[in-house]
């Protein structure tokens, strides 16, 4: 199940498990669609894989599971 990362990894924005606009690696980095577009370009700055889009996951399922709540940002960005 995925973790639901709380927030971009590059610039700390928050994105919502709902967020349409949060992008993951395989390894589940998170970031969101304007560092993707201004930074990386579709490419995890810490494996190199591939961004896709993140799932959503429902409110139901989210009362089961909830999306985690630790936030991971690099420090100085991805710059």
């Amino acid at each position: 199940m995925l973790q639901m990362r709380p927030c971009c990894e590059c610039c700390g924005r928050d994105l919502a498990p709902s967020a349409t606009d949060a992008l993951i690696c395989s390894f589940e980095c998170t970031f969101c669609s304007d560092c993707n577009a201004r930074i990386l370009h579709g490419r995890c700055p810490n494996c190199g894989g591939t961004l896709s889009a993140r799932p959503t996951r429902s409110a139901e399922a989210l009362a089961r599971h909830p999306a985690s709540t630790e936030r991971i940002v690099k420090p100085g960005g991805c710059a």
